[in-house]
């Protein structure tokens, strides 16, 4: 595959940094004070078909109005207007727009409109390029963890400058793999780091302890939106968001013991208000299951390419030995749902969007002196699937079955990069079909590993890199990001590891079946 040719989409981001210039000032003038203000700046989401969520925040009641068009100069647009934001929803709004033409640049621009007055604000702008429904080159990135282990905003070095280098590769979207926020990771003015240099973070008052009230935790979504990288990088690149642990605390399940910096000891009381801001925060819409509040799902980019999006938090029993019998990790309804989907996908490519990888070992602690208590799907032993194990061990020997092929699996969480082959020669289960798992990560957070393979699914690793020691600062550059490129003509999916700047550290091809 050759290079995408970045030269023709810089000229769409170059059009939409134009939009910036104040050509259009609000019908109703005002002072600054008097009108809402967009601190947080805009974000799309969730790209499908003909449709694309928008998603802004103001500071005071009112509703969001979005208004896009195919150019720059806005000289047919359409409008949406929101239901009112209010403290509710922490001023939080969310517009789906459809009717959105295929494979087309699209220029928004969003302003709140004050529920008192009707005094507009300043318009933010953002932009995106829909969804294909005929086969054209694809360029998407993915990665996890952001504001990790004390890591923040740092203004020496010019904030979460891995935004600014995802941005650069222009990609099509953006799947954030979980841990969206730290709410269990509190952020100080410094920490001293490898060398005995300074780390310095914008602190908040959100940010000076563990997230335990709904506020706090909805203050570290507002902290992380105050880096000017992130949030250009969001006015620029729909996103695909997922959860993991740390939007709760690290490593919960239904058993999390809370230690002893939590005053409120109730883990499901922490879990429905994590929920509940990061629902408001994320640029999603709202699903017709679980509430409303469902994060599995599916979205179809074109011919090409399917993403499911897993869940593989909410669902899970407690952490455990997970040995044994078979014990909930995605859950009886969301694994039927997964190899449903899968089976009925007609797309050339599936990208299964997992916040945690199959085969490494992830250690919670102990269960009793001797015994591991494990966090993800592996469990130390490399013999037959055992526990959570065996929902993986069902789905790929469905997929086997049923001949669904091209099964590519993304995933963060373990703070390094690595590519990992699963075949069933090496395998204790062997029952499937040889697939790939891509690792990349952490994108603004400490750096660990590498983990331990587990053996069950037969995992070979052809590529790692992680820091020569635990918990490393982002000063030594062990901060990564993904890369999918898909060619439009030969189907050909390609896999790029990036670093902090953007430099590629790995590449494979994949040539479809």
């Amino acid at each position: 595959m050759s290079e995408f040719n970045l030269g023709r989409r810089r000229i769409m981001q170059i059009a939409g940094a134009g939009l910036l210039l104040p050509s259009l000032a609000p019908a109703v003038i005002a002072s600054v004070k008097d009108r809402p203000q967009l601190t947080d700046g805009v974000q799309s989401g969730d790209l499908l078909g003909d449709k694309a969520m928008i998603w802004s925040r103001s500071d005071r009641p009112a509703r969001m109005v979005v208004e896009w068009d195919t150019r720059s100069m806005f000289s047919n647009p359409r409008r949406s207007v929101s239901p009112l934001a209010d403290a509710r929803t922490d001023f939080t709004a969310r517009v789906e727009l459809t009717g959105l033409p295929a494979n087309q640049a699209i220029f928004y621009r969003v302003t709140f409109e004050d529920a008192q007055s009707g005094v507009a604000s300043e318009p933010w702008f953002g932009h995106l390029r829909s969804a294909p429904s005929q086969r054209r080159d694809i360029r998407f990135v993915w990665s996890g963890d952001t504001v990790g282990q004390g890591f923040g905003i740092n203004p020496d070095i010019g904030g979460m400058r891995i935004y600014e280098a995802m941005r650069l590769r222009l990609p099509d979207f953006f799947i954030h793999s979980g841990d969206t926020i730290y709410a269990d990771g509190p952020v100080p003015a410094q920490l001293t780091v490898e060398d005995g240099r300074i780390w310095r973070n914008l602190t908040t008052e959100a940010k000076s302890k563990v997230a335990e009230t709904l506020d706090e935790y909805r203050g570290n979504y507002r902290y992380n939106l105050m880096d000017e990288n992130l949030r250009r990088f969001n006015a620029e690149v729909p996103q695909i968001w997922q959860w993991d642990d740390h939007e709760v605390v690290n490593n919960w399940s239904p058993s999390k013991q809370l230690d002893e910096r939590y005053v409120v000891k109730d883990i499901q009381t922490l879990v429905g208000r994590a929920r509940q801001a990061w629902l408001e925060y994320s640029p999603m819409r709202r699903q017709s299951a679980d509430g409303g509040g469902r994060i599995y799902r599916k979205l179809s980019y074109g011919p090409l390419l399917d993403v499911f999006v897993l869940d593989m938090r909410s669902y899970r029993g407690p952490n455990d030995d997970n040995l044994g019998g078979e014990k909930p990790f995605l859950g009886r309804e969301q694994l039927d749902w997964l190899k449903r989907e899968l089976k009925d996908s007609s797309a050339q490519w599936k990208v299964v969007a997992a916040d945690m990888p199959i085969g490494l070992g992830v250690p919670d602690g102990e269960v009793s002196p001797g015994v591991a208590r494990w966090e993800a799907i592996a469990n130390g032993d490399p013999g037959p699937a055992q526990g959570r194990e065996l929902e993986i061990a069902e789905l790929l020997a469905y997929l086997r079955k049923h001949q669904v092929r091209n099964h590519v699996w993304l995933t963060a969480d373990v703070h390094y990069c690595a590519a990992h082959h699963y075949h069933p020669d090496r395998a204790a289960f062997q029952d499937f079909e040889p697939f790939w798992e891509f690792v990349a990560g952490p994108l603004n957070a400490g750096s660990f590993g590498p983990n331990v393979l587990d053996k069950t699914f037969g995992p070979e690793v052809v590529f790692q890199k992680a820091p020569p020691a635990q918990n490393t600062s982002p000063f030594a550059g062990f901060q990564f990001f993904g890369e999918v490129q898909i060619d439009g003509q030969t189907a050909e999916l390609k896999v790029i590891l990036r670093d902090l700047d953007g430099v590629a550290v790995y590449e494979h091809n994949l040539q479809p079946a």
